[in-house]
């Protein structure tokens, strides 16, 4: 099974223009996704609406495609890169341009999930912490899953689902495994071409989940599992913390910490 990897990286973030080109130890955000992704899948591409991105990409010798800047979400954009990479793939992996940490493991954790024949399109999920606060459970900024037999998706919310009867709320995490979604995703080549298609449906207007749509029109998510938990970079703060993450790294090892 051939699978691409595409990077989709915009320069306009609301909440962190230029994002993708910021710094985190001396190297653009975007080259440690790259570096990351491209050694695990050697088909890998930047999609980038900017050719600012997509000059620092061809700098440390990446490879990048230009695209719309009208897309509506990452999905689209990575549709138009898989049409215009002159590579035929099977699989098709969206990986979040803001992920300088995403490990090999979870980007085969997806990629297994096409070994069953009936998956349409693959995704990732996290189980929360046990121990954590109801507040991580709570954050609608964080959607959760609700998965079915065949490791499938049945539901994706930004409320706490399933709702525990019976037990005190405080107590939930201790009663159930919730899992947490990752926003990595897998689709077979037909169907990211059809998705892109698809209208909006109520659950993803009333959510904000553009998964949701695909659930609607009665595709099959499989989910692939990781315990590892990565520093998304979605704000100037966060890539501080990220800075201190591995200052902290390169002092426990004792040694220049590498990506």
């Amino acid at each position: 099974m051939k699978f691409i990897a595409i990077i989709p990286a915009r320069y306009a973030s609301t909440r962190f223009p230029a994002k993708p080109l910021a710094l985190l130890r001396g190297k653009p955000i975007i080259e440690h996704v790259y570096e990351k992704v491209n050694a695990v899948i050697s088909d890998t591409f930047v999609a980038t609406d900017d050719r600012r991105i997509l000059d620092a990409v061809n700098a440390f010798g990446g490879k990048a495609i230009l695209t719309s800047s009208n897309h509506r979400s990452g999905t689209d954009r990575c549709e138009e890169a898989a049409e215009k990479c002159g590579i035929q793939g099977d699989v098709i992996i969206n990986v979040q341009g803001d992920e300088p940490f995403i490990h090999p493991t979870q980007l085969q954790s997806v990629m297994e999930c096409f070994e069953n024949p009936d998956t349409d399109i693959a995704t990732l999920v996290k189980p929360f912490d046990e121990n954590a606060d109801i507040s991580a459970l709570r954050n609608p900024n964080s959607p959760k899953v609700v998965i079915g037999n065949n490791n499938q998706a049945l539901y994706f919310s930004r409320s706490i689902i399933p709702y525990l009867r019976g037990v005190d709320e405080k107590e939930w995490l201790k009663h159930h495994t919730f899992y947490k979604h990752i926003g990595l995703y897998a689709y077979r080549r037909e169907v990211l071409k059809n998705i892109t298609s698809l209208p909006a449906g109520m659950l993803e207007q009333a959510e904000s989940l553009e998964q949701l749509r695909w659930l609607e029109a009665g595709l099959h998510i499989t989910v692939g599992y990781t315990e590892i938990e990565t520093i998304g970079i979605d704000t100037p703060e966060d890539l501080q913390r990220a800075e201190e993450f591995l200052r902290k790294k390169q002092t426990f090892l004792g040694e220049t910490a590498n990506l």
